[in-house]
């Protein structure tokens, strides 16, 4: 493609990723079912290295026409804005039917669960421990990037990052406050519709908040380098929609299935 054009569109050049990226997408789950059924998880790890490998490279592209290219004007960043608000909608909806599957479970439970709520035989987990200090934790770490992003505002990039550093490290925790649930956990994804939905949700959840980790990391590194400035910063903000996204759905998985649930 030519440096120079007479429109202000950004055309993409030939990339091999998307192929490459859904061919390890298709190994990794392949692979995952393997996992499943023969307890071999070789192939798997193989699709999740070129799915990284992949990812890294993608994003290096991104950053290139974003930073040093001069790729994303103003238009550009427009459709930027609007992709990630649609994706972001995708992904609610994508939440919504784990919530529906749950209070339709819940709401009127079958004989086949002793029909009360949780189901008979089940221990849920109480509310007030280790689930408060997650959602605590996730409330933080929301307050935290709000503050790293006014400090990009104003300039003031140690405050920014700073903010964002403190982010990531609450995102990290609260992962492992997650795993530790789940090695404690008193039921499994087998025992009923109570253990599924808890599992999924809360897994999908817990996917969203590493891939947002990640997103944040690439978001550190970049303003390390001073990618960003106070009026061009759209991975940084998009980066901090997808963040506030996933303390929401985790404040309604709190109220849902920890508390009301339990």
């Amino acid at each position: 493609m030519s440096t120079y054009s007479n429109h202000p569109y950004h055309l993409v050049t030939y990339s091999p990723w998307p192929i490459v990226a859904a061919f390890s997408i298709m190994v990794g789950m392949i692979g995952f079912i393997k996992l499943s059924y023969e307890f071999n998880q070789k192939l798997m790890l193989i699709g999740m290295i070129i799915l990284i490998l992949t990812i890294i490279q993608w994003w290096r592209d991104v950053i290139r026409e974003s930073t040093f290219q001069g790729s994303h004007t103003k238009e550009v960043m427009t459709g930027l804005r609007w992709g990630m608000i649609l994706f972001i909608i995708s992904e609610i909806f994508f939440f919504v039917s784990f919530f529906w599957t749950f209070y339709h479970s819940s709401l009127a439970p079958a004989v086949e669960l002793g029909s009360t709520w949780p189901p008979a035989g089940i221990i849920p987990f109480n509310a007030l421990q280790v689930p408060l200090l997650n959602t605590t934790v996730l409330l933080a770490s929301g307050i935290s990037i709000t503050w790293s992003h006014h400090g990009l505002l104003d300039n003031n990039y140690n405050q920014a990052i700073q903010g964002l550093m403190l982010t990531i490290m609450l995102g990290l925790y609260f992962t492992m406050l997650q795993l530790y649930e789940y090695y404690e956990a008193p039921f499994t994804i087998a025992d009923s519709v109570f253990g599924s939905t808890f599992f999924v949700a809360t897994g999908f959840h817990g996917l969203h908040v590493v891939i947002g980790t990640t997103f944040l990391i690439t978001c550190l590194f970049r303003m390390s380098y001073m990618h960003f400035t106070s009026n061009h910063h759209f991975g940084f903000e998009a980066a901090a929609w997808y963040w506030h996204f996933v303390d929401v759905v985790w404040l309604f998985l709190y109220v849902s299935i920890y508390w009301w649930g339990s």
